[in-house]
């Protein structure tokens, strides 16, 4: 039985939440990181707000075109603790991993929501195809800094 428009809203509206949760986060440790290895990071996470910025207004534009309401900040629900700046201003391992949470998460959000609308609502579809697509481009490069930042 395919999904109801409602539905559908609900779990755009719950991407946008992410999306833009993501970019309050990855702009807080843009700015909170310190230290000599931090630059890359940083340069890194100011970068890919751009890119989760797009994929919000997208989201927004798609839940409009539904017929939903945009969701204003009182109506977000944040729950990104991983993603939170570390007391140690230092610690970037503990961010990386925090994005890549973020990502996964996300991946199996957007997973979801083609699942959700496979066979009746291609245009969402499709938007959740092309998001899922970068979200596990930004995964694939945060495990990369993974990797190099935890070896010996």
């Amino acid at each position: 039985m395919p999904a109801s428009k409602e539905q559908i809203i609900a779990a755009l509206f719950k991407a946008y939440n992410m999306e833009v949760e993501t970019i309050l986060n990855y702009l807080a440790n843009s700015l909170h990181l310190e230290g000599v290895r931090a630059d890359f990071i940083k340069q890194a996470l100011a970068a890919d707000i751009q890119g989760e910025l797009t994929h919000a207004q997208a989201l927004g534009n798609r839940i409009k075109q539904l017929g939903g309401a945009i969701p204003g900040s009182l109506k977000l629900h944040m729950t990104q603790r991983y993603m939170q700046p570390p007391e140690d201003t230092t610690d970037l391992v503990t961010i990386i991993r925090g994005v890549i949470k973020a990502e996964e998460e996300a991946i199996e959000h957007y997973n979801a929501i083609i699942k959700l609308t496979d066979g009746f609502d291609y245009v969402t579809q499709d938007l959740a195809i092309r998001i899922l697509s970068d979200e596990e481009g930004h995964r694939q490069h945060f495990e990369g800094y993974l990797k190099e930042y935890t070896k010996g």
